[in-house]
């Protein structure tokens, strides 16, 4: 039975994510949904500019609404004054916090939903006029966001994230990718947190077994604060590597995974990239827990470091990453050939 009863399909909506790249990408399966229950209706997302291009020319949306954060809190007052200009008449509120409570409510759509008041933070489940039913923290955000779906009794109608290049687009990935063998394996190499990091030796000790097992060509990727990592990878590796540290957008990543026979590195904002284009993903776990963050569809792939403290959710580890030093260069090729092998 439906918690949220609408008394006629919603005309414009809102969606309210405005943070990470991780967490915008989980969110789009609910996003696909809501479209195709309500094919008529102008659907929007409030987001921040970092995760922005993940929703560009995304086919169920027909606005993105930015939110210039490094503007500072000037900024914050005009951005509620444009979205009341909307006229939403539904809110999503997928963010669980203050800023976005206080989103949902200037918005004025007179049906705002968020999460329960278990499952938010500073009061955010004041500002909204209904909840979903409590779910457990330590689950899959995917799911957590899915519970929006079942709160309207909208089919479930599978997982579908829809990403989607231009074809100029596809010349670009097309260009960074020329010089590059086929097969392919893909290494995201960092993340927001230093204590999710793995290690260059042991990431081109994979790079190596790779090649001399199947042939396959290595390609490194990450943002500016990653090509120190990739130049350490590639002064421990005697092959040929692509190295695009530093040089990709996220809409690229969209295209170089999605040519790639497989995936790895820690819990990022690219994993879940990644696991949204379907390639099968290996992913590394130390700070963080895999139970809520998991790449979707790759769960079987997932390998977690043991440590006492593990998972600490520390930014900076104090103790030399002890739970990321368990996985081994091993570990991830045995998981690496049951993906070769099927």
């Amino acid at each position: 039975m439906p918690s949220v009863l609408l008394s006629h399909p919603p005309q414009r909506i809102l969606f309210i994510l405005l943070g990470a790249i991780g967490d915008v990408l989980r969110a789009l399966p609910l996003l696909t949904r809501v479209r195709r229950a309500y094919p008529a209706a102008h659907i929007a997302w409030a987001v921040e500019p970092a995760a922005a291009p993940l929703l560009e020319y995304h086919p169920a949306l027909n606005d993105v609404l930015l939110y210039q954060r490094k503007h500072g809190p000037q900024a914050f007052i005009p951005f509620l004054h444009h979205l009341r200009r909307q006229r939403f008449d539904l809110v999503l509120d997928l963010q669980r916090h203050l800023k976005s409570g206080l989103v949902s409510l200037c918005a004025g759509a007179p049906i705002r939903v968020g999460f329960h008041r278990q499952n938010t933070k500073e009061g955010n489940w004041l500002f909204n006029t209904h909840t979903i039913d409590a779910i457990p923290d330590f689950s899959l955000k995917l799911g957590q966001y899915l519970k929006f779906a079942e709160a309207f009794g909208l089919p479930d109608d599978g997982v579908s994230f829809d990403l989607r290049l231009r074809p100029e687009e596809e010349q670009r990935v097309d260009t960074l990718l020329a010089d590059t063998p086929r097969p392919f394996a893909v290494f995201f190499l960092g993340s927001r947190w230093p204590s999710r990091f793995w290690f260059p030796e042991a990431t081109a000790e994979v790079a190596r077994a790779l090649q001399q097992e199947y042939g396959a060509h290595v390609v490194l990727v990450g943002g500016q604060g990653e090509m120190a990592f990739a130049q350490q990878v590639r002064a421990a590796f005697p092959g040929k590597l692509t190295d695009l540290s530093g040089k990709t957008t996220l809409r690229d990543l969209i295209g170089i995974f999605s040519r790639a026979r497989l995936a790895m590195g820690p819990d990022s904002g690219p994993m879940h990239i990644a696991a949204a284009t379907g390639v099968p993903v290996i992913s590394l776990w130390g700070a963080t827990s895999p139970i809520r963050s998991a790449p979707w569809g790759s769960e079987a792939f997932v390998l977690q470091g043991s440590a006492a403290c593990s998972p600490c959710y520390t930014r900076d580890c104090p103790i030399g990453r002890a739970c990321m030093r368990r996985i081994t260069p091993d570990h991830v090729m045995q998981q690496a050939r049951k993906i070769l092998h099927s």
